[in-house]
């Protein structure tokens, strides 16, 4: 067995196009070697800024080969009534390269055939390379795309060298104007190469030893790790790794080398958020904690060299930090100077959303929808939930905001705690942009919880008073993004408020304004878009499609009961003795959806109308049992009630069995309409049972 080495070398590609590469580069070449047929071991991808590289362990040197019987035209077809071959065959066995000997005549379904038998494979794994690689390296998607010189390539970043290796052979190919072989080239300072590579197996030898090059993402990162927290721990202290950035700067470096730098002590009178916001966006650098928790006047920076003068360097890096933390302290200490009413003033010169007024406005609307929700959940405090409504935009206009933009609410945090605010406002100002995406976390507060609702319902239903919906990927406004954070923060905080009264709402909170659709529709296009915003999310949960879709038919007003339902109907359906009952709960439905409109059905049925056991049997049995099931739904035990109707079962059978539902008698035929409906009626609060494929 073979080993194979691709190294794409090129200019520093940015650290965000790393993992998609690297990703796109394992399933394109996997993809490939399947189609090729060529057998193998691990396929392994790493990069660096300047490479990426394909290993791929026991190759097979030699195609699979394989027999495939291909069939032609019809036996009538390829032979004349004389038995000659026709053109028909001639032609079939020319492009399938046999001779006419070779062609026999098989039966099938259809009739008698006739075929040959073909060996394919059998080629070198050298030549299919030579075909594959070329046609993966172009293939490649970026963000950006570029092209360079007189080329006609288009690459991230332009191409300096291809090498291809197949044990100790060159796989020779060509890349717009570069040719494939067996030199790479390593770090600009600590072997720039090129360095000639003898066999596959030898190439992570060369690029390391001879290239001064960690060409494997996980060991740089080890590096990083075991270096800083080393340095960290030798001034009393450890390092506020942050998952995003070390990944980021991993990708930055191909010699990665840990340094511990200082700043003055003096600057610590900033917030920690704002000296690692500093840290972190500007210099990538990670911020030193003490035991404390506090942070100390150190940072770790991680260089892609070893420098002749390691002091030198560093005091290089402290100086550029220094300056960035001397704004941050600036801006610190010009805002603690100022008031909120003084914020608040400026919020009605700063534009929300065109024809949706100022920040100013939405924040007097935030107050009253604020103030309106926590009227309907209990333990929360509407006087409070108004004042974080009120207050929630004033860090927009303060200046370490608009120097950080990323600390906005973290910031009307600090200042709210520091200028005497009630740490139930300070909390939810902190929150109100939780969560920023599926994976982040929610408020962790009720009053944020409420101020984050509020802020995207309030986005959700003047963008979509407009008609600002989105469509395909654009999504300017990130209302996508509003819907799934309304939706984990309901199912966090098991808030049973109704998400079209909420919209309703927010909506009329604007006033009269130039909408672009009235109320009603406005309204019932976004409940359209919220349900397949849960839909999603229920999906993304590994949901089944089918169960997801009967559980949100019943209702998507109030997300956690919603979401009850799902894991009620999932666990009932998972429950192989209830398929009788849903099929019983099926006909009932389909009875009731066939007979809508037809004719007036009584909201009750009426006892003295049952004639036959079987419907008496079934009106007392519904008589026992729907109070329960009601009792049942209202405390929001959905598996309860599917559990006592699932008990219905043998009496509805056995009224079907016993009864005819469409008797010509109307006032029979609406009574027993009116059991099966108020029947129906319930499984419907738990599920769309039409949504079942039964």
């Amino acid at each position: 067995m073979a080993t194979f080495v691709l190294e794409i070398g090129s200019e520093e590609l940015p650290a965000r196009f790393l993992p998609g590469e690297e990703a796109e580069l394992a399933a394109r070449m996997t993809a490939a070697l399947d189609k090729a047929a060529l057998a193998h071991g691990a396929l392994r991808v790493l990069s660096t800024p300047r490479r990426a590289v394909v290993v791929i362990d026991d190759l097979d040197p030699v195609q699979s080969e394989r027999e495939e019987v291909v069939v032609g035209p019809p036996a009538r077809v390829a032979y004349g009534p004389d038995g000659a071959p026709t053109r028909a065959l001639e032609s079939f066995a020319r492009a399938n390269g046999v001779e006419l000997a070779e062609v026999y005549r098989t039966g099938t379904e259809k009739g008698e055939y006739v075929a040959v038998r073909k060996r394919t494979g059998g080629a070198s794994a050298g030549e299919l390379l030579a075909e594959i690689c070329p046609e993966v390296i172009q293939a490649l998607p970026f963000a950006k795309r570029m092209r360079w010189g007189a080329h006609s390539l288009a690459y991230a970043r332009p191409l300096r060298w291809i090498l291809a290796l197949l044990d100790d052979e060159v796989v020779p190919f060509s890349v717009g104007h570069l040719r494939s072989g067996r030199e790479t080239w390593g770090h600009r300072v600590h072997g720039a190469g090129p360095h000639s590579v003898p066999r596959a197996s030898e190439y992570f030898r060369v690029v390391e030893t001879a290239g001064g090059i960690v060409a494997d993402p996980a060991r740089r990162r080890k590096i990083i790790i075991d270096g800083g927290n080393a340095q960290a721990a030798g001034v009393g202290g450890t390092v506020v790794w942050k998952e995003s950035l070390l990944d980021e700067v991993q990708g930055l470096v191909e010699h990665p080398v840990p340094l511990l730098a200082d700043f003055d002590p003096a600057y610590l009178e900033v917030p920690a958020e704002v000296l690692l916001t500093s840290m972190e966006s500007h210099q990538k650098s990670f911020g030193i904690q003490g035991e404390d928790g506090g942070l100390l006047p150190h940072f770790l920076t991680v260089l892609n060299l070893t420098p002749r003068d390691m002091s030198t360097v560093k005091r290089g890096w402290e100086r550029v930090l220094r300056a960035r933390l001397e704004d941050a302290r600036f801006f610190w200490r010009a805002d603690s100077r100022e008031n909120f009413d003084t914020w608040l003033e400026k919020l009605d010169h700063v534009i929300f959303i065109g024809p949706l007024g100022s920040m100013g406005d939405k924040t007097r609307r935030l107050e009253a929808l604020c103030r309106w929700l926590a009227e309907f959940v209990p333990g929360a405090d509407p006087s409070l939930a108004a004042r974080a409504g009120r207050l929630s935009k004033a860090d927009l206009v303060s200046g370490m905001v608009g120097e950080f933009d990323t600390l906005q609410g973290i910031m009307g945090g600090i200042y709210a705690a520091n200028k005497g605010e009630a740490p139930e406002v300070a909390a939810a100002l902190r929150e109100q942009y939780l969560p920023a995406g599926p994976d982040s976390p929610t408020p962790q507060s009720l009053t944020g919880a409420l101020l984050s609702l509020a802020d995207k319902a309030d986005t959700l239903a003047g963008c979509f008073g407009l008609n600002k919906v989105p469509t395909g990927a654009a999504d300017p406004n990130g209302l996508r993004r509003c819907a799934l954070g309304i939706i984990r923060i309901l199912l966090a905080f098991d808030l049973r408020l109704n998400v079209r009264r909420l919209f309703a709402k927010a909506r009329e909170l604007y006033g009269e304004k130039r909408w672009k659709l009235a109320p009603d529709a406005a309204l019932e296009k976004l409940m359209e878009f919220f349900r397949g915003r849960l839909r999603q999310y229920f999906l993304s949960q590994g949901q089944d499609t089918i169960l997801v879709d009967a559980a949100l038919g019943a209702g998507v007003d109030d997300v956690p009961a919603c979401a009850a339902r799902l894991a009620a109907l999932t666990a009932f359906v998972r429950e192989g003795e209830n398929q009788g009952a849903l099929l019983a709960f099926k006909r009932v439905d389909n009875i009731i959806r066939k007979q809508a409109g037809k004719e007036t059905v009584p909201d009750q049925w009426d006892d003295t109308l049952l004639r036959e056991p079987a419907e008496q049997a079934l009106g007392a049995a519904l008589a026992r049992a729907l109070p329960e099931v009601d009792a049942l739904l209202a405390a929001g035990d959905m598996a309860g009630a599917l559990r006592r109707l699932a008990e219905l079962r043998p009496a509805v059978d056995a009224f079907f069995d016993g009864v005819m539902v469409m008797c010509e008698d109307a006032a029979l035929r609406g009574n027993r309409l009116a059991l099966l409906r108020a029947l129906g009626a319930r499984v419907a609060r738990v599920a769309d049972i039409a949504a079942l494929q039964i």
